[in-house]
């Protein structure tokens, strides 16, 4: 059976999806909203299957839209890329790099990235996928992004992980306690506190392993799903957060100090995340190497 529809056909239904209604992606496209409404129709015509569930409020994926969704994001990743590859073997200033990172990461590493690369490659197009540690690892995966910066993906058969640096974890404090003043700090030492902890990522699986191997139960009295809100809390001088060292603020913070904690010391890796075989553009292999160089220099920042 042939299948006739267009590379816009696909960016059109993953636009919609990626911004939640036709009229934001039609802004993100730079089309009008009949034109995406008409793109998705082909396309739905040409599959013979309904991709979306309207409705007055919001539009969300069918069952088959679900199914759809990796193989459109793969085949509009390969085809970008196909046309990067030609573009940089004629021109080395051109084309595009995307990289899926946690936004610890991204915010510490990818800025004084992106300054150097910017400087050697000043057409090549960067496109930052900050997401949480799965979502990240997903992306690389399917071949969204050309590789990751995550903490994940030590495990996984079909990808390649490169350790970079160790991101131990601190304890964020209102400037104003006691234990702002001190450099380090025993886990034990927690235990009369009420603590913040990040629910909805991997870091607390890894404190929870940590913890129970030393026989150790803390307060966790407030959960968050976001960095920002546990710092947001901290600053109220209503508890202390145990967040990565990454997440602390590069400048000094004027509410908020850390100290590291110890016995045990709890880390993880943070690494470079490829897929196996995964052909990179000359540009992509470069902002590969800045990265590289990069965490390797994290501690003398």
């Amino acid at each position: 059976m042939r299948i006739n529809c267009e590379i816009l056909d696909l960016r059109a239904f993953l636009a919609v999806l990626d911004s939640g209604g036709f009229e934001k992606a039609a802004h993100r496209l730079n089309m009008s909203q009949p034109t995406i409404s008409r793109r998705i129709r082909l396309l739905e015509q040409a599959l013979n299957a309904i991709l979306f569930e309207r409705s007055t409020r919001k539009v969300s994926l069918s069952r088959i839209g679900s199914q759809f969704e990796p193989l459109a994001r793969r085949i509009v990743h390969d085809f970008e890329s196909s046309i990067a590859s030609l573009s940089i073997s004629g021109n080395a200033d051109s084309g595009l790099v995307r990289v899926a990172a946690i936004p610890t990461a991204a915010c510490r590493f990818l800025p004084r990235v992106i300054e150097k690369f910017a400087r050697d490659y000043p057409g090549v197009r960067v496109r930052i996928l900050d997401l949480p540690g799965p979502a990240a690892l997903e992306c690389v995966a399917t071949g969204e992004a050309d590789f990751g910066i995550n903490f994940l993906g030590a495990t996984q058969k079909d990808l390649r992980f490169t350790p970079l640096i160790d991101d131990p974890f601190v304890l964020a404090c209102h400037v104003d306690h006691s234990i702002a003043k001190q450099q380090r700090i025993k886990w034990s030492d927690l235990r009369e506190f009420s603590l913040i902890i990040s629910q909805a990522s991997g870091n607390r699986a890894l404190i929870d392993h940590a913890l129970s191997r030393s026989n150790l139960q803390l307060n966790w009295m407030f959960e968050a799903s976001h960095l920002s809100t546990s710092f947001g809390i901290v600053e109220a001088g209503v508890a202390m957060a145990v967040v990565p060292r990454l997440s602390v603020p590069l400048n000094s913070h004027p509410l908020i100090a850390s100290v590291l904690l110890e016995c045990p010391r709890v880390t993880r890796t943070i690494g470079l995340v490829e897929r196996f075989n995964a052909r990179l553009t000359t540009a992509s292999c470069a902002f590969r190497e800045l990265l590289r160089a990069e965490a390797s220099s994290f501690d003398e920042i």
